[in-house]
């Protein structure tokens, strides 16, 4: 077997695991069972942290792996993705997609350290408005954490056609087809841009769009677990396929694995892999 479907196998057994109803309140089952396998595929490369936030009906876990990168120094590269998934909805692309990619970024790194050390967090309740990310944004902040960087992977897996945008603008500058990611950044993170996406590029069509003013001018731009970094002052971006823009089984029953483009998402993660490994 080539290395590229050892790899496509690997991807695959990770969303069968995951690609499942998993929400806080209403799937609550399926949610421990996702977390309990993200628990134990984590583990493999190191302790987990289980950072508990909230009380009764708003508790939650993120699931947080330290790795300690070739400059022990450096301040961490936080790279992210929320294992919740939709109401009534399997959530293959939302986000079963960014926590496979977070899976296999973790295989890679613990066996390769990138530059840096990479803290890698599984977010719980992001569908319930970002509950744990704005818990651990607040802690990160009042503790004084510098992070070099915050990157929220949202729906990694998905291309069409057609691609919309929320500013009719924005089609003569990023084109009307769906076959790219975006790297979504804030003012503070944009310096950053021009080196991950040449890394991404290598690898897969990437866009670049830096938003000022935390992107409150765009509301769509905050929508994922980044947006609360943004706001307690952290240089971050959200890696996406741009979402209910581009894929039309957002939060539907319909988003399942056999309508994800896992070339592409290989190709997603191969560009993580070196833009994240060297910034």
């Amino acid at each position: 077997m080539s290395e590229q479907e050892t790899f496509r196998q690997r991807l695959l057994a990770d969303l069968q695991q995951v690609v499942r109803p998993r929400h806080a309140r209403w799937d609550e089952l399926g949610l421990m069972t996702v977390r309990s396998y993200l628990l134990e595929q984590l583990a493999v490369h190191g302790s987990v942290e289980q950072h508990r936030f909230g009380e009764g009906a708003d508790a939650g876990v993120n699931l947080i792996l330290k790795l300690p990168g070739q400059r022990t120094e450096l301040a961490p590269v936080l790279v992210a993705a929320h294992y919740d998934g939709p109401l009534g909805s399997p959530g293959a692309d939302d986000n079963a997609t960014g926590v496979a990619a977070l899976l296999e970024l973790a295989r890679r790194w613990s066996m390769t350290p990138p530059r840096r050390p990479i803290w890698l967090v599984a977010f719980d309740q992001e569908e319930w408005g970002m509950v744990g990310s704005s818990a651990l944004a607040a802690e990160l902040r009042q503790q004084g954490q510098r992070l070099h960087l915050m990157l929220s992977l949202e729906m990694l897996g998905y291309t069409a056609e057609q691609q919309s945008y929320p500013l009719a603008a924005m089609k003569a500058v990023y084109g009307n087809r769906g076959d790219f990611i975006a790297l979504v950044a804030n003012t503070g993170a944009a310096a950053l841009l021009p080196g991950l996406s040449a890394g991404m590029g290598a690898h897969v069509k990437t866009k670049v769009l830096p938003v000022p003013f935390k992107g409150r001018a765009l509301p769509d731009v905050r929508l994922s677990d980044h947006s609360p970094f943004w706001d307690a002052g952290y240089n971050a971006m959200m890696v996406t396929d741009t979402s209910f823009m581009r894929n039309p089984n957002y939060h539907k029953p319909s988003d399942t694995i056999d309508t994800l483009d896992l070339p592409f998402l290989m190709a997603v993660i191969d560009g993580l892999d070196e833009a994240i490994s060297g910034c």
